[in-house]
């Protein structure tokens, strides 16, 4: 692209864009000059001027086996020869099909055994929220109509979805339009609460809560949410659509504690990072419940033909590519490569679960900086100066690139993060 063309582009994005969780003031400044990535291939994108970077977030959590993955595009293109897109409601199509069948087979699949696709995190998480208060409806439990939730976590934007959201930053200006939903930060905190007995649901982020800095659980505590939620008969929803496909090392988080939950919200990571396409599983009984009703609920473009297409390619690469076995040695070598961080000043606390890390920035005696400096977002402006691409949140680094970022790319993406913390807050 010539350096004339990228310049008319960024005046048309400033002139007519509004884009998510960006400061539109300082976007649009003169000073800005905004990344227009244009390709990519593995774990590297390139933008306008032809600089590349290693996509140290997965281009925000969603690329699994790398950009421009061959066997993805081909089954992208083969269903492109077809259709690429009818309703599902009322209508079936054999890409959605066979992508339930093999969702089934990777996560519980004598547990859960049904599929309900959407489009994103927030709808894969709507749908478990609505399909458990109709549940309870048609069982002969209406009064089973209170969700529980974590502090500080995130399950999405849609109303329904941030009702459940435990971060004040994106939470607390919509909160008086949300539902009543109660949060809680430990097992101890679940037991206390009362009334058990009119509750539908328990919602957690698996393993590590995601934009709340990437902080992982301590070990045990899925499982014991798990049994609390049998002990009172309620319903517990796991919201994988961070930590879903390999992440953590296992397909699934919940499969590392071997607490199947009775809704699986998918999403992100699902077609391999390349289209929108969101899924929620769940149980027969609670599908047999539904048996004599109609679950009203559903998007236009339910059960995609071409999301579902390279789903399908996405998975197979799973077992084609041996990715979760690949994946354990790079997951040793970054615990490694930040551990050699952790003497760092500036770095007030390192967090990691699989391949997902959250690098806290501090100051001296590990106090918290203060946010108004906006040291994360420095940093990460740094770090594109030494080839890597990143988002913070507030002052934490986040890492988590494509399962099928190479060693050699890891050692680099690290070195970046320690260059621009030395840039930006000093050796």
């Amino acid at each position: 692209m010539t350096p004339l063309r990228a310049a008319q582009l960024v005046t048309l994005d400033k002139r007519h864009l509004w884009h998510p969780f960006t400061p539109m003031r300082d976007w649009c400044s003169p000073g800005n000059e905004p990344l227009i990535l244009v390709s990519g291939h593995g774990a590297t994108l390139r933008d306008s001027a032809g600089h590349e970077y290693i996509d140290g977030n997965s281009s925000i959590w969603t690329n699994i086996h790398g950009h421009n993955h061959p066997r993805i595009n081909q089954a992208i293109r083969a269903q492109l020869d077809h259709v690429a897109h009818t309703s599902f409601l009322g209508f079936t199509n054999s890409p959605a099909i066979e992508l339930a069948h093999e969702l089934v087979k990777i996560a519980a699949p004598e547990v859960l055994s049904r599929v309900f696709f959407s489009d994103d995190g927030s709808t894969a998480i709507e749908v478990a929220i609505k399909m458990a208060i109709q549940y309870f409806q048609i069982i002969g439990q209406p009064g089973r109509t209170r969700f529980v939730a974590f502090q500080n976590g995130y399950h999405g934007d849609t109303l329904g979805a941030a009702s459940l959201g435990g971060i004040g930053l994106f939470h607390d200006r919509f909160s008086r339009h949300h539902f009543p939903v109660e949060h809680v930060s430990s097992v101890a905190d679940l037991e206390a609460l009362p009334e058990p007995d009119t509750i539908a649901a328990v919602v957690i982020e698996p393993l590590i809560q995601g934009a709340a800095g990437m902080r992982p659980w301590p070990s045990g505590l899925l499982t014991a949410v798990r049994r609390w939620c049998d002990s009172r008969a309620l319903l517990l929803i796991a919201d994988e659509v961070m930590t879903g496909f390999g992440r953590t090392g296992a397909m699934f988080a919940f499969q590392q504690e071997e607490a199947v939950p009775d809704f699986l919200a998918l999403a992100k990571g699902l077609t391999g990072g390349y289209l929108p396409l969101a899924a929620t599983l769940t149980t027969e009984s609670i599908f047999a419940a539904f048996l004599g009703e109609t679950f009203y609920y559903g998007h236009s473009y339910c059960g995609n033909q071409l999301a579902c297409a390279a789903a399908l390619a996405s998975l197979r690469l799973f077992d084609e590519e041996n990715v979760l076995a690949q994946l354990q040695p790079k997951i040793h070598l970054l615990a490694r490569l930040l551990e050699s961080m952790r003497a760092n000043p500036h770095i007030r606390e390192i967090r990691q679960c699989g391949s997902i890390a959250g690098i806290e920035l501090g100051g001296p005696g590990g106090a918290r900086l203060d946010p108004i400096r906006g040291a994360g977002a420095q940093v990460c402006l740094a770090a594109r100066r030494h080839g890597l691409l990143t988002r913070p949140i507030l002052d934490t680094i986040v890492f988590m690139p494509p399962l099928c970022i190479t060693t050699e790319e890891l050692e680099r993406a690290v070195r970046a993060i320690e260059l621009a913390i030395a840039e930006v807050l000093g050796c």
